[in-house]
């Protein structure tokens, strides 16, 4: 029976969350995939980092991290640096969750770049490499017998990239559309309820689904690297984040929204993209949605996306109000799958 080592670059709730995940599932992935595993490393930004080659405690590590202490309590290894982290870990799988960079994909592309070429199976749920590089990894995990999967990059454990890759093979993506930012959605479903514009944000800020600084949401920049990520994957042509037709939502205002309301119709911030010859037509943007739409009806933090395609005609996936948890499976399944075969 194979056994995995695992490593976490990144131990926030997405991170602890995938550990819990994998606590409870121990004995699922034993008997029914035969797959066991032990955990050689964790690195995080805030509690310090940790490798132990013997198996780190995942129980006490979560238990360390949720009381601020530190992780380094449970070894006497030093690390410096990720790439030094990457290295020691001598893990069979990095599951790769630091903060995204739009712009560049760094360090995270790097990160993932390092664990490839040491012939690590990655699984990230950083948009960055991504759209910044995959074709680059993709080739690079085929050349070291590795897989470099990504699903939870766009609507969190939704199955997206592997409903194309498995469930629907020699099928050709036409064009989607869709609500694929959290934020915005549920900012515009507590504008509705009568929230002023900065009520709302403060609202998802409160509630941990926005950053202190929430312009990666409502300036629609973290709808546009998801656009970016499914066009270049899925449908084959590299578009980076800055390359999409992007409006935000600030001037969405509740006097608009009530309006809309009154003509049975409700603002959401639209994600789409449609072939156009060999070229795409990517936007976000605010769009009036009718009530015939069935994406009219997704509120609060829910998402769906609408695909097009030459054999099924019109595809919905939604997903209900997610988490960190439904994040942390989608990086379960891409371990699972990164190690099946």
């Amino acid at each position: 029976m194979p056994h995995y080592k695992l490593a976490f670059l990144g131990f926030g709730n997405v991170g602890r969350a995938l550990a819990e995940l994998l606590i409870r599932k121990e004995k699922e992935l034993k008997e029914r995939y035969e797959i066991t595993f032990s955990t050689t490393g964790i690195a995080t930004g805030r509690h310090g980092s940790l490798v132990n080659q013997n198996g780190v405690d995942l129980y006490g590590a979560l238990e360390l991290v949720r009381s601020g202490r530190p992780l380094s309590m449970l070894t006497t290894t030093p690390i410096t640096t990720s790439l030094g982290f990457i290295h020691k870990s001598q893990a069979d799988v990095l599951f790769e969750n630091t903060s995204v960079n739009h712009e560049t994909g760094q360090p995270a592309l790097d990160h993932v770049r390092t664990a490839l070429e040491l012939g690590m199976h990655v699984c990230t749920a950083n948009k960055g490499p991504v759209v910044h590089a995959y074709k680059e990894l993709q080739d690079l995990a085929a050349s070291k017998g590795v897989k470099f999967l990504h699903e939870s990059t766009v609507m969190d454990g939704a199955p997206i990239f592997s409903l194309f890759r498995e469930a629907i093979p020699a099928s050709k993506l036409l064009a989607f559309k869709g609500i694929l930012n959290s934020t915005t959605n549920l900012i515009l479903t507590r504008m509705e309820k009568g929230d002023r514009f900065d009520e709302a944000v403060k609202h998802c800020q409160d509630v941990g689904i926005a950053e202190t600084d929430p312009s990666g949401d409502v300036d629609g920049w973290d709808a546009a690297i998801k656009v970016a990520a499914l066009v270049t994957v899925l449908m084959g042509i590299p578009l980076k984040p800055q390359d999409v037709d992007r409006t935000g939502i600030r001037e969405i205002t509740p006097e608009m929204v009530a309006n809309a309301l009154k003509e049975n119709k409700r603002y959401k911030l639209i994600c789409s993209a449609e072939r156009d010859g060999e070229n795409i037509i990517a936007r976000v943007a605010p769009e009036l949605i009718p009530s015939t739409s069935p994406i009219y009806s997704v509120e609060g933090t829910s998402s769906i996306v609408e695909f097009k395609s030459d054999v099924l005609g019109d595809l919905s996936v939604v997903e209900k109000d997610p988490g960190p948890h439904t994040t942390a499976y989608g990086l379960l399944a891409d371990f699972i799958n990164a190690v099946k075969n």
